[in-house]
Parts: C-alpha cells; structure tokens; sequence
C-alpha cells in the first residue's frame, strides 16, 4: 500500500531554484549584493538594469556605453506602431499590459536574434525589449489619446523618457526621479509569480521573448502586478463615495470590512511588518505633490486615513502596490 501523498499546493516552502541575482527577507531586499534603499538613493534605473543583466555595479564607462547603446535601440518598427495604434483604436478597453504582451511578441519577430538562446544574443534581446518597451506603451497611450506619437528622447534617461512617451511633455526633475525609483524598486523581486513563469518558459528551451509575454501576463492579474491598478481604483471608489461628506472614509472602511471586500495594496507574503519599498515611494510622491503637482497631496492624505484604519483594525500594513 502506497504512503498518503503529502499535499505540496503552491510553492510556499519549495525550493525551486537558486539565484545570486536578488534575496527578499523580513528586513531587506537584496540585487546583487546591493539594498535596495541604497540604489534607490544613489543609482539610476539604467545602473540597476546594468547591475542586474550584467552582474556587476557599472563603471562610469560602462554606464555611459550601456546608456548609449540603450538609447540606440529605442525605437520601434512601424509595423509594430501600426499594429498597437489599430488595438487602441478597435480595442480601447483593451488592458495596457495586454497590448504590451502583444506587442513583445510581435518584436520577437522581427529580431534577428529571436530563436538565438545563446547568453550573447539573450542580453542583446534584453537591451532591446528594455528600450523599446517605453515606445510601445508610449504609442498606445498616445493613441488612445487621439494623438500620434512621438520619437524617443535621445536626450532623456529611460525614466523620463517613458514619460516623455506617454505625454508628449518633457517631464520636471521630481516626476522623473519619482518614475525612476519606481522602476528600481519593482526591477526586481526573486521568484514572484511571473518570473516563475518566465522561468518555466525558458525551461523548455523557448525564446525570450515567449518567456517575457508569458511573465507580463502573469503580471498582469491583479494578485501580482496588477494590484497597483486595483489599489488606484479603489481609492478612487473612497475619494468619490466620501469627498462630498454623505460618507466617512472611516464609515466606507467599515463597509467595506462588513462585506468582506477585499482591500487591495495591503498584506505581503514576506513582509508581515511593512513593504519597506512602500516608505521609499511614499517619500518620493510626496516630494512630487509638494514641488511639482499640489493636486496630488488628496491622494496621499486618502491613502494615509485608509493605511491608518488597516493598522488600527487589521493590523496588515500597506504594500509597495498601495
């Protein structure tokens, strides 16, 4: 008679690989050897990309080689533009993060290196979809907007340059600084849910670019990545059920408790005491409401009412989501 199985659903306590790439504990998120507080602080997001592809912190040579040559490969085919500007304009409810899957895989083939698995070819493939993704999703907001869309910005780093795309306006000091922590402090975050698709992909011997759809798909629901967009659109649930003062925000938090909806932005798997990126984005917006976009402030004293009854009442704290 064979033993009961031992029931192993998900991978909470599975060892599914090893990595010198990132550690995630309690107290500290780990690239490299590097903490994330520190890079946030002191590097840019095209060092972290650096770091985390190459293996090692840039020189300043190095850095300004890898920024050139990212630049260089900012741009995208027309066809791809053509193809993302027909979704937006047939498809305008069409998830953005679909539209980039969509639009990686039809990059994937029209690169030369595309079935080339080889550690040369998958940086070069990289550098590119590292480049080019800010075009893509510069086209598609723009054409959702009615509007064309505009070149990349060779004079622009990648932070503001995504902006640059999405707005067609060069953004200020603090907007960029605010975009370039961000991509930092989600650049990287050990086997989360999609880089384990990524990686179960690539397992099979199947291109990058398979690999990388696969992971933006993962990334797409709203358990993973998409719980930022899910914590803005229930904010702005709270700013429009309580600004004109028919409800509380105390009151629309206990509604919600009562209904058992489910409040995203808060809890982490790891961080049972605080998602420390969360402080480090937080300072950083505030920095941006206070200097460059005062009507952004209603949204961090909302989101501070909303933080301190989920501590006070649940004692989950926020997550870099919220």
């Amino acid at each position: 008679m064979s033993p009961t199985a031992t029931d192993t659903r998900g991978l909470a306590g599975q060892t599914i690989g090893e990595t010198q790439i990132c550690s995630v504990n309690q107290t500290q998120l780990i690239y490299r050897g590097y903490e994330i507080a520190d890079l946030a602080a002191n590097a840019s997001f095209e060092e972290v990309s650096y770091l985390l592809l190459v293996g090692h912190k840039p020189s300043s040579q190095e850095l300004a080689e890898f920024k050139s040559t990212l630049v260089g490969m900012r741009s995208i085919p027309q066809s791809v533009s053509d193809a993302i500007t027909h979704i937006a304009k047939e498809s305008p409810n069409a998830h953005p993060m679909s539209v980039v899957r969509t639009a990686i895989g039809l990059l994937g083939h029209l690169d030369a290196d595309c079935e080339d698995n080889g550690a040369d070819a998958e940086l070069r493939k990289s550098m590119r979809l590292l480049a080019s993704i800010p075009t893509c999703i510069g086209v598609h907001q723009r054409a959702l907007e009615g509007k064309s869309p505009v070149e990349p910005d060779p004079t622009l780093d990648h932070a503001a340059n995504l902006l640059w795309c999405m707005t067609g306006e060069k953004p200020g000091e603090i907007a960029a600084k605010v975009m370039d922590v961000s991509l930092i402090l989600y650049a990287e975050h050990d086997f989360n849910a999609s880089t384990f698709t990524c990686r179960v992909i690539a397992s099979t011997n199947s291109d990058l670019h398979s690999a990388v759809c696969g992971g933006v798909g993962a990334l797409k629901g709203n358990l993973h990545g998409g719980a930022n967009e899910a914590a803005m659109e229930m904010l702005a649930d709270i700013m429009k059920d309580t600004e004109d003062g028919s409800m509380t925000v105390d009151a629309w938090m206990e509604r919600a408790f009562t209904e058992k909806r489910k409040l995203m932005g808060f809890g982490h798997r790891v961080y049972k005491n605080g998602d420390h990126r969360a402080g480090i984005l937080r300072d950083w917006g505030l920095k941006y409401a206070a200097e460059e976009n005062a009507s952004a402030r209603k949204w961090f004293d909302l989101g501070d009412a909303v933080q301190g009854i989920m501590l006070d009442q649940k004692n989950i704290h926020p997550n870099v989501d919220f």
